[in-house]
């Protein structure tokens, strides 16, 4: 087609399934519709709004609908299954074969999102949309990380344009930046750099304001985040990140499984007998992945408290290497990714030195001259 039509309604008859592949648009998305035999029934685009929406599907028989995630999939995806319609809402990271097309159009995209929904539904990768109780506590989140990285990007200015004019300013806490910073302001730049201040005065406030409302909120409504929160470093925030992430955490089977969801366990690339060192996925949570990193290089800092998760890492460090510190802090995290579903799961207590609490290995008699060791019996948490 050399310019999209409007969708048509003339599959509406039909009682048979019907498969739709629909690549979502910010003003105008593309439909295409399948029948039970793969044949192309209708396409053609539609404005993405509600009105619209309603008007095509809500009377339609059910039907398996394939949309890739994105701005418009959360109200669109809920408003499909409340119309009786079965819903796949596919991770475009895993369809190169849509991303990377050398014929890539809007049309094409419905097309294969449609035939691959029809063919199997796990090609798509598909992923749930966090519930929609929690979809407001989970902006409070990220409106915090926002106004977090505003703040430093007008912080280092200033000190990038005092530095230029021969002013190097001292470390100081964000609190003390403002006022700190207003003294080594000189005359000529007092017009440009004092609006820059009294913004970063007023993130402060905000930021303050919103931190309240975080600690407030998880302890009110999830006090599963206080089991987290038993392990130094990791506070309020991560906790409540943690677990609306997470979401359900009965869906993982194994706590292990955690982290490559979270995107900390390297890529893969195997063919033959070759098999390639890649970096972590990076796939997931963006914003949490970010939170475990920051823990992990709270605990093994100078700060960090004495633990089994900083012996670990600190001896991982010191075996050196190229990006040692880098690859310690990863795995310190992906660890800690670990430790919370497990302390989450089982609700137990943590225990910072567990292992160096625990007994020592001690021979047994018996088995003195072998010299074998009597192993330790319970569980062990790392951390």
């Amino acid at each position: 087609m050399a310019k999209s039509q409007e969708l048509q309604p003339s599959f509406h008859a039909t009682t048979e399934l019907i498969t739709i592949g629909i690549d979502l648009g910010d003003r105008f998305s593309h439909c295409c519709v399948l029948g039970p035999d793969g044949k192309i029934l209708t396409e053609g685009r539609l404005r993405s709004t509600p009105e619209t929406m309603a008007r095509h599907f809500q009377d339609l028989p059910p039907a398996r609908i394939a949309i890739e995630v994105g701005t418009h999939s959360r109200w669109l995806s809920q408003l499909l299954m409340e119309w009786g319609h079965n819903v796949i809402v596919a991770n475009p990271r895993n369809l190169r074969m849509i991303a990377d097309n050398i014929r890539k159009s809007d049309q094409v995209d419905a097309h294969m999102l449609a035939r691959l929904a029809r063919v199997d539904p796990q090609l798509l990768s598909p992923i749930v949309h966090r519930k929609q109780e929690s979809y407001p506590d989970i902006i409070q989140l990220k409106a915090r990380d926002l106004l977090v990285k505003n703040r430093t990007r007008l912080m280092n200015a200033v000190r990038g344009v005092l530095k230029s004019a021969g002013v190097r300013l001292s470390p100081c806490g964000t609190s003390y930046f403002p006022s700190k910073a207003a003294m080594c302001v000189p005359a000529e730049l007092k017009m440009s750099l004092m609006p820059l201040l009294e913004t970063i005065s007023h993130l402060n406030k905000q930021i303050y304001s919103l931190d309240k409302a975080i600690e407030s909120t998880a302890q009110n409504r999830y006090p599963e985040t206080n089991r987290l929160r038993q392990i130094s470093g990791v506070g309020p925030i991560t906790a409540l990140q943690y677990v609306l992430t997470i979401g359900d955490p009965s869906r993982f089977t194994h706590s292990r499984d955690v982290p490559a969801y979270l995107g900390l366990t390297p890529r893969r690339h195997q063919s033959g007998s070759v098999e390639q060192q890649l970096r972590i996925s990076k796939a997931g949570n963006k914003q949490l992945r970010s939170l475990l990193v920051q823990c992990a290089q709270y605990l093994l800092g100078r700060f960090g408290p004495d633990s089994d998760l900083k012996r670990w890492g600190t001896r991982m460090f010191e075996r050196g290497g190229k990006n040692s510190k880098k690859r310690a802090i990863v795995a310190v995290a992906r660890k800690l990714a670990v430790l919370l579903h497990r302390l989450w799961v089982t609700g137990d207590t943590y225990h910072p030195l567990y292992n160096v609490a625990a007994d020592p290995p001690r021979r047994d008699a018996s088995n003195a001259v072998r010299g074998a060791e009597v192993p330790q019996k319970g569980p062990m948490y790392l951390g």
